[in-house]
């Protein structure tokens, strides 16, 4: 009897295993991902030169240092990264070329392009100048030796991979995904992760190309279950979700535009830049905290998941999580989630008719600076030996970490900071200051930490000032 149970139990764990490696693919080290990621890398462009995985970033010196002045790196350099050619116009590139050499485009670059940003004369130039690379700077050799290390990431990567729960998606979604979705660990692509696609003979493949941002004392990449499935579940929504937005497109068009209008900068600061796109991006959002509802994760870390989406932009998440709910307790009458459509169609059409409202709202939950001792912000005689500044909000904050970032005059304006403290009651921040005479200062105050206790993030908040000359 014993015997039969354990023969049974493999059965159900081999046909669910099944199941899933159907439908998705288990997680793998795609080398076009690798090999965009180490050129632009190699041009200095900021977003791909992390360093937070040591040994593959001492591998990829070692091997490519020579080849820094390579005609490829120089046209990046010159012409690519001038055009805004960077993040994930350089993984749609990726994901749009055949996967071994001599590389070709999937789809010919006269038909399709693979993002607005390339252009089809940079793109057939690069990918002319990207074959003669590979040769040059031999490149197999690179991915031959670093087999062994892709395949240990891939294989620790797994754990997040077994944490998603496939029927889920098709039983929410009254559907299989429309096309393949495919997860890439992306070894040199540090904090960064891109969801791009490409359609090929009416099929869509999406991808999760997801960093790579921890590593144990022999680097060796770690990734915590915590730390990186929240990315997955909300990329794999992608590919349940994008073409039903698509679908009604005409439907969705003036409350899209009317919303996009009014969030334009924030959505284009995170790379979202059409009212489409916005949409997609909305349903996906509020799909991974129903997720996470109907998986009993805790109130705490739901709460700060639907948060981060209000901070992000959209504003409505919380509203949006009701309808799905709505949709989730009434299947009989919307099998499917483009049944459903409709309904989200007078959604946004209600959300679009009041985003004065609901952007009031919101802006009363989030923290406000009030003050700046121990000279006002915009102050052009500011002593440069003072040593500290307060800043100081109307309400106390949580406390746990700090987002300052370059505001528009860029590094030169960046004052030298030390130290960064909380007052007891965590609602003044003190900023240690290096300051020179007859200079002018500029920095922002994000809402990526600088959140409220129930979590919502400080609209960006400029500072500006100029020291006197001694």
């Amino acid at each position: 009897m014993n015997q039969i149970s354990i023969i049974l139990l493999l059965l159900l764990t081999f046909n669910s295993y099944g199941q899933k490696s159907e439908i998705l693919a288990e997680p793998k080290v795609d080398e076009r991902v690798e090999l965009l990621s180490i050129i632009f890398r190699l041009a200095d462009s900021r977003e791909y030169s992390s360093n937070r995985f040591p040994k593959y970033v001492e591998n990829i010196e070692k091997h490519f240092k020579p080849y820094k002045n390579h005609e490829l790196i120089k046209y990046v350099k010159k012409k690519l990264r001038k055009k805004g050619i960077g993040y994930d116009a350089v993984m749609h590139m990726a994901i749009s070329l055949t996967d071994k050499y001599p590389f070709r485009a999937i789809v010919p670059f006269s038909k399709e392009i693979p993002e607005e940003r390339w252009g089809k004369k940079k793109a057939n130039k690069f990918l002319h100048l990207l074959n003669k690379f590979y040769l040059d700077a031999n490149c197999e050799k690179f991915f031959e030796d670093n087999q062994p290390l892709y395949e240990t990431a891939s294989g620790n990567f797994k754990k997040v991979y077994d944490e998603l729960d496939v029927n889920w998606y098709q039983e929410f979604y009254g559907q299989k995904p429309k096309g393949e979705f495919r997860i890439v660990n992306g070894l040199g692509n540090g904090g960064g992760n891109y969801g791009p696609s490409i359609s090929i003979n009416g099929k869509e493949f999406i991808y999760a190309i997801m960093g790579t941002w921890s590593v144990d004392s022999l680097s060796i990449p770690q990734y915590k279950v915590d730390d990186y499935f929240p990315t997955l579940l909300h990329e794999f929504n992608h590919s349940f979700v994008n073409h039903v937005v698509e679908k009604y497109h005409t439907e969705l068009s003036k409350s899209g535009q009317l919303i996009f209008g009014v969030l334009k900068d924030k959505m284009e600061s995170q790379a979202y830049g059409s009212w489409q796109t916005m949409y997609a991006e909305a349903v996906v959002r509020a799909g991974v905290i129903k997720y996470l509802k109907d998986h009993n994760y805790p109130s705490e870390f739901i709460e700060t998941e639907l948060n981060d989406e209000i901070n992000r932009g959209f504003l409505w998440t919380d509203k949006l999580v009701q309808e799905l709910e709505r949709y989730g307790q009434n299947r009989e009458v919307f099998p499917t989630l483009e049944s459903f459509m409709p309904e989200l169609v007078k959604f946004f059409d209600k959300i679009a008719d009041n985003m004065t409202e609901i952007e009031k709202e919101i802006d009363n939950r989030r923290p406000k600076v009030v003050e700046i001792k121990p000279f006002g912000n915009g102050n052009q005689i500011v002593n440069h030996n003072i040593k500290k500044m307060e800043i100081i909000f109307d309400r106390p904050l949580r406390g746990k970490g700090y987002s300052i970032s370059e505001g528009e005059k860029g590094d030169k304006a960046f004052p030298k900071m030390g130290e960064i403290t909380y007052s007891e009651d965590n609602k003044s921040v003190f900023i240690e200051l290096e300051l020179k005479p007859d200079k002018e200062y500029q920095f922002v105050l994000t809402g990526w930490s600088f959140k409220s206790l129930n979590g919502y993030g400080i609209n960006n908040y400029e500072i500006n000032f100029k020291t006197k000359k001694e």
